[in-house]
């Protein structure tokens, strides 16, 4: 006959595993807020990764060659195997996908601000690839080592999968720099437009995200949103100078008594009316993606009918 542990035992076996570092698995007790905290996050970056898709697919049938159609189509279904291998974390804790993707498109749950700026060149693809995803990949590098297991799992190979889609952007633009003049500044022009909704991906500052430093106690995350976002331009600036273009920022420059760069302020209003819904593509990604789950419904209802059939073809072969 096994003990059951009272909630004080469980709490502080919870406690020990954060203390230690080690890993919270599906079969492991955690608190409710730690529940609420983690499927929050997931279903977030999930979403990202599903509306994600939409800004660059909109190239697909645009893209100048075969080749770049055949990469970015590789692209975008990497993002959608993204959120499903994130949707599924989530349902180790509980979550129902349904409901995860009602509250998306009913606007009860969040998707990355950067996701809601159109894509007007196709210079616009390599620099999502470039500031983008390395931005991406700033934020999810560390999840890796998150304490929910299912979740850091996951990140370390849509990580893999991240940093060759930025190599593929710089390549990209690399391409283009070497062309015409024409080609250059566009380049220049999509970089002026994405660098600071790139910064603004990291979320508010550190002093006004409710949600920062709990998730650090539990180790859900392993770095603020500022430390990151400080990481991704001492990263960003050495790779312009690189390419070949120049950051919007009059106000960037190294300081070498904090060994950083510093940049200026970045325009938090504009980011929290993106949230709020009133950036340049909110309604069109949302319309766009509630049309989706309304066409493949069903797709999901045959699916469902299949297996209860192959189920109880099972059961009477039993």
């Amino acid at each position: 006959m096994t003990a059951t542990l009272s909630d004080a035992e469980l709490e502080r076996h919870f406690e020990r595993t954060i203390e230690r570092d080690q890993r919270l698995e599906p079969r492991d007790w955690v608190p409710e807020g730690y529940r609420k905290t983690v499927v929050r996050q997931i279903a977030q970056h999930a979403h990202s990764e599903i509306i994600g898709m939409q800004p660059e697919g909109a190239w697909i049938t645009r893209a100048p060659s075969l080749r770049r159609k055949a990469i970015l189509l590789a692209k975008v279904q990497d993002e959608a195997g993204h959120g499903l291998y994130l949707y599924s974390a989530a349902e180790t804790l509980g979550a129902d996908r349904a409901d995860l993707t009602d509250k998306l498109i009913s606007g009860r749950q969040k998707y990355s601000s950067i996701f809601n700026y159109p894509t007007l060149t196709f210079a616009d693809v390599g620099v999502i690839g470039w500031l983008v995803d390395g931005a991406a990949i700033c934020n999810q590098v560390p999840l890796c080592r998150s304490s929910y297991g299912p979740y850091a799992r996951a990140m370390i190979r849509i990580c893999k999968e991240e940093s060759f889609h930025q190599r593929q952007g710089y390549e990209l633009l690399m391409t283009m720099m070497r062309g015409t003049e024409a080609q250059r500044r566009m380049v220049q022009e999509a970089t002026d437009r994405w660098w600071w909704p790139s910064l603004m991906m990291f979320g508010p500052p550190d002093a006004d995200s409710p949600n920062t430093e709990q998730s650090m106690t539990w180790k859900v995350k392993r770095h603020t949103n500022d430390e990151l976002r400080q990481r991704f331009v001492d990263m960003s600036v050495p790779q312009a100078e690189a390419l070949g273009v120049s950051l919007p920022d009059p106000d960037l420059k190294w300081n070498a008594d904090r060994g950083h760069y510093d940049f200026g302020p970045i325009d938090w209003d504009e980011f929290k009316n993106v949230l709020r819904g009133n950036g340049p593509c909110n309604a069109e990604r949302i319309a766009h993606r509630r049309r989706a789950q309304e066409d493949g419904a069903w797709v999901r209802e045959a699916a469902a009918a299949h297996a209860a059939k192959q189920a109880a073809l099972k059961g009477r072969a039993a």
